[in-house]
């Protein structure tokens, strides 16, 4: 037999469990902000741009057309695929005395260039931002002075270099993303868990448990009576029982 459920059983749950969901939303929120300010270490990015023609025509009168400019955009994928290899990152390492090795750092060297675009963006994140700086300004350096070894290229531009601002934020973390997520997940997770403690829960508790489950019909509720709405019950009895009959057995006549 298929079951369904209802949306008023379904804020049901979610009511009777609220505090419990509330509790992991608010666990996942706290844990996931001890993570990004106290144990993720900040990182920082700068960019540095140039632009990459091939030899430049030997006639100043003629100029570059619509296929020249296409070629270039072309082969810019390989001077990125340079950019990044020990060949250039080494001499790299070299220069700035970096302690790790040239394929760490090419983990931290991101090269892009918008679509149709020859200006090329080199970005690199380190923990530090005077590295990080340094890190992409000596990148592009290498890299304009080592390209004629391996290509037909003499007209590297630089357009940007790399600079450090004065109060440098870090790009990751980012706790107020983090905190978001967290939250969105501890809601997720502790519905999930909600519906998952209603599903293993067999005790019979309403009517309706008993109707559904056992399949029986319910010819009475027997209501829970405790110690004090019996005593309170039997004070108001005496009591009203005195004021219609005007006798009360714990009172005595005097003669």
């Amino acid at each position: 037999m298929e079951e369904s459920i209802s949306l008023k059983e379904i804020f049901g749950v979610i009511k009777k469990r609220l505090l419990l969901i509330m509790a992991i939303t608010l666990g996942a929120a706290v844990v996931a902000a001890v993570i990004s300010y106290f144990v993720l270490t900040p990182t920082y990015e700068s960019s540095s741009q140039f632009i990459v023609n091939q030899s430049q025509q030997q006639d100043p009168n003629v100029q570059y057309n619509v296929n020249d400019i296409r070629a270039n955009v072309e082969i810019i994928n390989t001077y990125n695929v340079i950019i990044k290899s020990p060949a250039i990152l080494e001499e790299v390492i070299e220069e700035l005395g970096l302690s790790y090795s040239a394929g760490k750092l090419s983990e931290n060297i991101n090269v892009s260039n918008a679509e149709n675009s020859q200006v090329v963006t080199v970005t690199a994140t380190d923990e530090n931002p005077v590295a990080a700086v340094d890190i992409a300004n000596t990148t592009v350096a290498v890299f304009q002075d080592r390209i004629q070894e391996f290509m037909n290229v003499d007209n590297v531009s630089i357009l940007t270099e790399a600079q450090l601002s004065p109060n440098p934020s870090p790009v990751a973390p980012n706790p107020v993303l983090n905190i978001a997520i967290a939250i969105v997940l501890g809601v997720m997770i502790g519905v999930g868990i909600a519906f998952l403690l209603e599903y293993l829960d067999n005790s019979i508790t309403t009517e309706d448990d008993i109707d559904k489950h056992l399949g029986l019909p319910v010819l009475g509720v027997i209501s829970i009576i405790s110690e004090e709405d019996v005593r309170g019950n039997h004070m108001a009895f005496q009591a009203n029982r005195t004021k219609r009959g005007g006798f009360n057995a714990a009172q005595k006549k005097s003669v």
